[in-house]
């Protein structure tokens, strides 16, 4: 910015002015003499009024500090620059100081208030430290101008559709689908929804949701200007509740009665997919090359699960080579696809913020512990508080309390943790709480047990139990430490988010605390409950957790599939 230079003419100007004034007072017939000291007086103040005015000009118009200059620019762009610190008092986790595309993850082309969550979340989390690929977003931002021009009611969609009315094969599309069927608990919903996209990535087809009962309450729009959620008028939405392994549009069925065959196969305009956790032999061909060919053909496809099946895409060879331009790192397949699809609404962000706000932003560490009972009877149990006491004390995430004195002073460092855990019921969150209570811990730290609900059983089909859920999932990933429950696919969406390697509570057997009480986890990754395990050249039974080095066995259920590096 350049100093502005004052114009001579200018100053002449002020100066005439004032000394015109002068004069013409001084020479007024009508004053009298003796009013000579009251004139002198009017003279001083006019000057000093004058110089006041020609001070202030010239330190407006001068450069002002670097600092004042540079202020205003760098709060418009916190949103996108790592912060340099708070002047201010308020926490780093109240300022939106970092990258909120998540390193190109995340598209610009959205109104930021249309979700709040979008690009407000990255305040909450800590810098990841995984970058997604620079193909990933390459493909993500080419996904999404695909599904800018075959989405809901555009021309290429309509075109489609009227493909699939007429119940006939017509040629090859512009734009083929993948139709996601709303299906089964949130977890498994959410797991099963990033499976289902990333097919759709890997086929080059569109995902079209079907909202279910409340899937538009709890997640925004992901894709920029055209909507991912499948249209009220769609021709086959009325039968999604009915499909099943038996009907006749299901590519099982089809291979069962040889309605279709390797040699001559005709394909059908739409194909229903299978592939719930009880699927049979013919279904799990779905993951066989020679099937994913004839598939390619077909326009339509109406997938219904429940399982994250990201795993058995890993070993089909035709997909082999793009995973790996997408995913150098297989350890983060969910984590990258979980933060580009699922962004809370703002009603559930609201429920987020508050409560993190409100008991776990000043704390030192938080501890998340996700706990998930599969025995019946009326809890809580002994044994399942052991193990979860055993392992938080003797993995240190937690200390140990003192029995035999009442106070211990604190000491000069001393350390808070804000515990936030999460179960239907709330028999455990009371014990663990009221033990901290009662007791001081051994090293001086101060201990904070919260849980936002205890719903005290399963409601799948419940809004607010939906949203209580979805809330506590996203703020067990917003932890920086987790301990999560065998099984349990509540505990799986949370690491992934998160980017958080769990420890693993094994899953306990005759009501007793196993012993160890759990395990680190060997990846971020989440588990694939039921893989097949079929050799499709060899055409035969396998061992698919032995096949190749990034897909082992799990470690919380010993014939389930998880992504690991090494």
């Amino acid at each position: 910015m350049k100093r502005l230079k004052k114009n001579p003419d200018d100053d002449d100007d002020l100066a005439r002015h004032p000394d015109s004034d002068i004069h013409t007072v001084l020479v007024d017939p009508d004053r009298k003499l003796g009013s000579n000291p009251m004139r002198l007086m009017g003279i001083i103040v006019v000057c000093l009024m004058v110089v006041s005015v020609l001070f202030s000009v010239s330190v407006v118009l001068s450069d002002p500090p670097s600092d004042s200059i540079r202020e205003p620019s760098e709060k418009r762009v916190l949103e996108v620059e790592p912060s340099k610190g708070s002047e201010d008092g308020v926490s780093q986790s109240t300022e939106v100081p970092k990258d909120k595309l998540l390193g190109g993850l995340l598209s610009a082309g959205f109104d930021e208030g249309s979700c709040l969550s979008r690009y407000q979340s990255v305040k909450y989390r800590k810098e990841p430290s995984q970058k997604p690929s620079s193909y990933l977003i390459s493909r993500l931002r080419r996904y999404e101008a695909l599904h800018k021009q075959c989405g809901p009611y555009t021309e290429s969609y309509n075109k489609t559709l009227e493909q699939l009315k007429s119940g006939h094969y017509t040629g090859p599309s512009e734009c083929n689908y993948v139709v996601w069927i709303s299906f089964s608990g949130l977890g498994n919903r959410i797991l099963s929804l990033a499976s289902s996209f990333l097919y759709a990535l890997l086929t080059n087809r569109v995902l079209l949701v079907d909202p279910g009962v409340d899937v538009a309450d709890l997640l925004c729009e992901p894709f920029p200007e055209v909507s991912w959620f499948l249209p009220p008028d769609f021709p086959l939405k009325n039968q999604f509740n009915n499909f099943n392994q038996e009907s006749p549009q299901c590519y099982g069925k089809m291979l069962k009665n040889i309605t279709i065959t390797n040699s001559n196969r005709l394909a059908p305009p739409s194909v229903y997919l299978h592939l719930v956790h009880d699927y049979d032999d013919h279904d799990k061909l779905f993951f066989c090359d020679e099937d994913q060919t004839f598939l390619q053909k077909v326009p339509w496809l109406i997938v219904k699960t429940d399982n994250y099946f990201i795993p058995s895409l890993f070993l089909i060879p035709s997909f082999e080579q793009e995973l790996s331009k997408l995913f150098p790192k297989k350890e983060t397949v969910f984590h990258f696809l979980g933060r580009y699809l699922f962004h809370p609404t703002d009603q559930v962000w609201g429920l987020i913020t508050r409560y993190y706000e409100a008991y776990l932003a000043k704390a030192d560490e938080r501890i998340g512990i996700q706990i998930r009972v599969f025995d019946t009877g009326t809890g809580p149990f002994q044994h399942v508080l052991d193990q979860i006491l055993a392992c938080t004390t003797k993995e240190n995430l937690l200390p140990e309390i003192n029995r035999e004195q009442h106070f211990i002073g604190p000491s000069g460092n001393q350390k808070s943790k804000a515990v936030l855990m999460t179960s239907l019921s709330s028999g455990y969150f009371e014990k663990v709480r009221d033990m901290y209570w009662e007791y001081p811990t051994v090293t001086g730290e101060v201990i904070g047990i919260y849980q936002p609900s205890h719903e005290e059983y399963q409601q799948t089909e419940k809004q607010m139990h939906n949203l209580k859920a979805w809330t506590e999932m996203y703020l067990l990933s917003l932890t920086d430490v987790l301990v999560t429950s065998s099984w349990s696919t509540f505990g799986y969406v949370a690491q992934g988010l998160g980017g958080l390697k769990p420890w693993i509570l094994y899953k306990p057997e005759n009501r007793t605390s196993p012993n160890p009480p759990c395990r680190r986890a060997m990846s971020m990754e989440p588990c694939f409950h039921a893989p097949p395990f079929y050799d499709c050249k060899a055409k035969m039974g396998v061992d698919t957790g032995a096949l190749v080095p990034h897909v082992r066995h799990c470690e919380d259920m010993s014939w389930g599939l998880k992504l690991v590096d090494h």
